[in-house]
This record gives C-alpha cells, sequence and structure tokens, in this order.
C-alpha cells in the first residue's frame, strides 16, 4: 500500500479519536498547577466546594450537574518525575478553583494545537448537583487516541441522565507514556497505564465526597480506551482499583501487523518485551543526542518536549521508542490477549465488544486496489482471502465493500469474539457489537460511501445528546446505550428497565448483543459464521 495512503489512513482515524474524545466544552485553557500559580478560572458556585485528602477544590454547576475540572491527581511528571511512576500530589492549602479545562498531556499537533504541557496528571468529575443520600456508581473513562493522542471528555451527559458520578482522566501519551530504557529503571515503560491506576487510586481515596461509592467502580473506554480497559483488567497492580470494566473496540491492530496505523498495542496483539522495548529505547536516545551520555536518564529528561515528540513521530520505525504498552512483567506480566488465554485477570465484570464495520486501514476503490490490499495484508493467506471474500458476492461499491469486511472481519470481530469466549472462562462477560449502519456520519467520513457500523460510532451519544437532527431511531438507541452503560455501571447487568435482555456470554450460550437503533438491538450466536471467524481466528495470536 503506498505511504499517502497509509498517511490518509491515519489521518481518518485520528480525526475520529480526536473528535470523539476532545472535552466536549470550550478550546482547553491552560490552568497552572496549585503548587506553582493561581489558576486563570471563573468563579465557582455555591455549594460546590469539596474537601478532598490533598485539599480543597471548588466547581461549577449548571443544567443539573457539578464539575470539577483539572483536578490534580499526581505531581506534574517533570524533572526527576519524567518518566518515573506518578506521584501524588503535594497538599494544597487554599481552595483550588477547578474551574477550567487542563491542557491535554503532550502530542502532536493535530486537530487540536500541539501539546507540550507535562502539568496533566489532572481528572475531571461530574456528578448530579442532587446526589441524595445514597452513593452512586462510579464510571472512570480512559480516553483513545492510539495512546498518542486525545484528552479527558466531559462526563456531564452520563451524570446526568444516568445518575452516576464520572470521572475522566487525562494520562501520559506517546513517548512520555511508554519509553522503556535501562536508565529509567528495572521496569521502565508503561507510565501512562501507572498514571490510570494512580487516577483509580485517587477515585478509591476521594470519590465519597463527591456522591460516588467507591466500592462500585467501572472503567471504560474505546479504542485506546478499550485497550487500556483490557491492560488493567490483567494487571495486579490494578486489582481492587475497580470492580467493572466496559471495553470499546479494544481490538484494532491490523491482524498480521502489515501496515498498521499504531505500534501492537489492542487487546489482541502480541505487545513487544522489556527487552524489545529497551533496545529500541537506545536507538531512540541515541536519535535524540543522549545515546554517548554519561547519564543518559538525565540527558533524556532534560530534552525538550517538541524535540521528544518529532523524533518518536508515529511510532513506525527503529528508532522512534515505545508509544504504546509493553509486557514490563509488572504491570503487565504478559500480553492481555495471553492474560484471558491462561485466566490471569483481576476478578471483575465485563461488557465487550467492537463495531461491526471497524476500519483502521486504507479501503479499496477499484478491484486492482482490492487485490493489491489484500496481497498485502494477508500474503501466503491471500489466495484463501479471496476464496472466502469473492467480489461478485459484494453489491456496488464491490471493492470498498468487500476490503471494509475483510479488514473489520479480521483485525476487530473475530479477534473480539475470540476474547469473549477467552475472558467468559474466568469472568462475567456481557458480549455486544455495535450494528448501527446508520450512525450520523462524522465530518471525517465520505458521506457518499458505504461507511456502515463505523469505529467508535457509539461514542458521541454516550458524551452528549443527539442533536436536532438526528432521526428518531437514532434518539432510541441514544437513549439505550446511556442506560445499558450505566446500568451495567449500577448492578453489574446491563439488563434493565429501558434495554433488551442481555444474558452472560457462556461457553453453551455465546450469545452477542446485536446494538442496533430503533429498539431492534437482539442476540445473536452467527457471528462466527458470518464473519469467516474459524479461519481468522486460527492465525490470532495465543490461539489455542
Amino acid at each position: 500500500m503506498k505511504t499517502e495512503k497509509r498517511h490518509r489512513a491515519i489521518a481518518v482515524l485520528v480525526s475520529l479519536l480526536m473528535a470523539v474524545t476532545t472535552v466536549a466544552a470550550a478550546a482547553p485553557t491552560a490552568v497552572a498547577s496549585p503548587s506553582t500559580a493561581a489558576r486563570t478560572a471563573v468563579v465557582c458556585a455555591p455549594g460546590t466546594t469539596i474537601q478532598t485528602d490533598r485539599g480543597s477544590v471548588c466547581g461549577l454547576s449548571a443544567d443539573g450537574v457539578k464539575t470539577w475540572l483539572a483536578v490534580p491527581y499526581a505531581e506534574p511528571p517533570t524533572g526527576e518525575l519524567r518518566w518515573a511512576p506518578p506521584k501524588p500530589h503535594a497538599p494544597w492549602t487554599t481552595v483550588l478553583q477547578a474551574t477550567a479545562t487542563g491542557t491535554p498531556c503532550p502530542q502532536p499537533e493535530f486537530l487540536t494545537p500541539e501539546s507540550t504541557d507535562e502539568d496533566c496528571l489532572k481528572l475531571n468529575v461530574a456528578a448530579p448537583a442532587d446526589t441524595g443520600r445514597k452513593a452512586l456508581p462510579v464510571m472512570v473513562e480512559f480516553h483513545g487516541g492510539g495512546f498518542r493522542l486525545g484528552a479527558s471528555s466531559d462526563g456531564a451527559h452520563l451524570a446526568r441522565t444516568g445518575n452516576v458520578v464520572h470521572v475522566s482522566v487525562d494520562y501520559r501519551l506517546g513517548i512520555l507514556g511508554f519509553l522503556a530504557h535501562r536508565s529509567l529503571g528495572a521496569r521502565s515503560g508503561n507510565y501512562a497505564l501507572r498514571d490510570q491506576q494512580e487516577a483509580l487510586r485517587w477515585v478509591r481515596r476521594n470519590i465519597s465526597r463527591f456522591g460516588g461509592d467507591p466500592g462500585n467502580v467501572t472503567i471504560y473506554g474505546a479504542s485506546a480506551g478499550g485497550s487500556s480497559v483490557c491492560a488493567q483488567t490483567t494487571s495486579p497492580a490494578a486489582k481492587g482499583l475497580f470492580q467493572k470494566g466496559i471495553a470499546q473496540s479494544g481490538e484494532y491492530n491490523s491482524l498480521l501487523g502489515k501496515d498498521s496505523m499504531w505500534q501492537p498495542q489492542d487487546c489482541k496483539s502480541d505487545l513487544p518485551t522489556l527487552k524489545e522495548a529497551e533496545r529500541t529505547g537506545d536507538r531512540f536516545a541515541a536519535a535524540v543526542g543522549c545515546g554517548g551520555a554519561a547519564d543518559v536518564a538525565a540527558c533524556l529528561r532534560a530534552v525538550p518536549v517538541k524535540t521528544l515528540l518529532e523524533k518518536a513521530g508515529d511510532g513506525i520505525g527503529p528508532d522512534k521508542g515505545t508509544l504504546a504498552p509493553i509486557v514490563d512483567g509488572e504491570i503487565l506480566p504478559m500480553s492481555p490477549a495471553e492474560a484471558f488465554t491462561r485466566g490471569r485477570v483481576n476478578n471483575v465484570a465485563l461488557m465487550h465488544g467492537v463495531d461491526r464495520d471497524e476500519v483502521q486501514l486504507q479501503v479499496a476503490n477499484t478491484p486492482e486496489e482490492y487485490e493489491a490490499l489484500v496481497r498485502e495484508q494477508y500474503g501466503r493467506l491471500a489466495p484463501e482471502v479471496f476464496k472466502r471474500y469473492p467480489l461478485n458476492r459484494f453489491p456496488e461499491p464491490a471493492a470498498f465493500i468487500a476490503s471494509r469486511t475483510i479488514v473489520a472481519d479480521s483485525n476487530s470481530v473475530c479477534p473480539a469474539l475470540l476474547n469473549h469466549e477467552r475472558l467468559a472462562r474466568r469472568i462475567p462477560v456481557y458480549a455486544f457489537q455495535v450494528d448501527n449502519a446508520d450512525a450520523p456520519p462524522m465530518f471525517f467520513l465520505d458521506a457518499t460511501k458505504p461507511n456502515g457500523s463505523y469505529h467508535v460510532n457509539e461514542v458521541p451519544f454516550l458524551l452528549a445528546p443527539p442533536g436536532a437532527d438526528v432521526s428518531a431511531n437514532q434518539r432510541v438507541f441514544a437513549t439505550q446505550l446511556v442506560t445499558q452503560w450505566t446500568g451495567f455501571a449500577r448492578t453489574g447487568d446491563p439488563t434493565v428497565d429501558g434495554a433488551p435482555y442481555w444474558p452472560r456470554f457462556t461457553r453453551s450460550h455465546p450469545g452477542v448483543m446485536s446494538l442496533a437503533p430503533a429498539g431492534d438491538s437482539q442476540l445473536t450466536e452467527e457471528i462466527a459464521k458470518q464473519h469467516n471467524c474459524v479461519f481468522w481466528n486460527k492465525h490470532a495470536p495465543f490461539t489455542r
């Protein structure tokens, strides 16, 4: 596949992830750490002052929801704390005005301005204005963006509509979140996953003061957020920090690693080992001028953020460093998919699924492009792929639909089904597939193409109510999703009032909930047959 096509494909996906994960408020406002300067923000609303274990915070109140923005959960990871485990924030003595969004963690410019502000380990809390006497379920979101991009979202809609306390977390990204190098310690890398765990510890200590139940915490996220849920489900260090998880579209890497948009990082991937990541780290250190330094760690920590981002790029290359999770032996003793296979998972309940037409590669528009794509992506398997997906079996535009279908089946649909089966041997699993082929198109899509139920198309319905131009069928779908997501957070079961019967996925009853608009969701056991999963899963990592 040509380089320019790959770049367009990356641009499409990044557009999606940034569109659905960026805070749904005004553009981010730079906010100083409470330990360094006064914060520039609007005046707090009466009745919003909360005493946390580090100091008092006050926030905003509007439309039945109270919000506290950019509350620090860890010290800024600067100086000696760059590429170090997160450190709980120092106490402050004056009331912190948590009324302005923080800056996203460092990331390259794309749809939003480049961020180089390392003082970003902060979280947002949204809670119903009247939480009542009973502690509410807590939903903690880890945003998507391929572990390189994105920002915490606005949880006001879920808090208001679902009667939950919502927390969204900013965590270190890219090279700052995952670089592994021997000079940084014996278990370097995975700082982003450590940040997520530190945020969960903050929740455990403080969320009851915001009306939440620290014993009823659900983590959730889409794309890299879904991959984060998989990782935390298998991390010994996350044991006891949450009780439930919702992994949305956490299977997205290319099955065979050809022309992948991201380094291997999803719920099915065979992740790099610590030694492999350290070798990559050696080459990155040399690329930024630190390879021959007397103190490599000190040299790396002195490199400007902008230089680090530029040298790391998209992470595809021998000297780009590690920009995604690795098997470090501590946070991740093994790849999540291997842990699923071996039953090394925390005792939690999961909702787990993908969208029917997940596409993270450039799809074909002509028969010639279709043939080239299949041969490049699947190599020696190409003859079998052509046999199972003949162009004459697809309506026009046949090349587009056929290639879209192959990519979705091999990279997302079948791997998700395999992970349902692996997980269900040990913990409660509620499996789903989003089948919303008429989801409102986002701006990055070519509306003239049959895009189907595209990657994370359900996420906007969780962040905000549907617009006035959305059809009645989609409105019902939006209401159902919020009901199921928050219902699961409340009870551990997505079968709640206002939602269809959704039983656990088991070996004897492997039902997957097909989430469809207009109240037409229903269980199916036909995915493996319809999507050639017996064939694809023969080639999945850790298949046994």
